[in-house]
């Protein structure tokens, strides 16, 4: 339970900021931006805060059922579970948030794509590190 709690908090907290970051990015809002500008930023990010959970919920829950199906496999070990499980991510966020514009091509691709493996990945070394996990059990002879 207390996996899916650390996905459902990070997730949408981490992805939104990120999502944030990658459309200003492609609109071209970096080109000249000054310490006012990045201010701007971080009032919009906390103000767009409840729409990156109400979307962002979800998705954060079902990556985080994926990994808890993968933590119950003995043989995949949590760093490997980390990383399958970021890739995942990855792939279901470029293919959700990559084709929204005009832009196309492997920047933007690899861009949203980072949006769902970097919270995943974290989130995934929370629980690992914070949250006392289950032992698989011993085949019964």
């Amino acid at each position: 339970m207390k996996r899916y709690l650390v996905f459902a908090l990070v997730g949408p907290f981490v992805g939104g900021f990120l999502l944030l970051l990658t459309t200003t990015y492609q609109s071209g809002y970096w080109s000249q931006t000054s310490l006012n500008e990045v201010g701007k930023l971080f009032v919009v990010f906390f103000k767009s805060l409840q729409y990156s959970y109400l979307f962002g919920f979800l998705p954060s829950l079902m990556i985080g059922a994926v990994d808890d199906i993968l933590a119950h496999v003995r043989r995949i070990r949590p760093g490997l579970r980390m990383l399958l499980v970021g890739l995942f991510a990855f792939i279901l966020a470029a293919f959700t948030y990559g084709s929204r514009g005009s832009d196309s091509g492997a920047v933007q691709f690899i861009l949203f794509g980072m949006v769902g493996f970097i919270p995943t990945v974290i989130s995934s070394w929370l629980v690992h590190h914070y949250v006392e996990e289950p032992q698989p059990a011993a085949a019964a002879s």
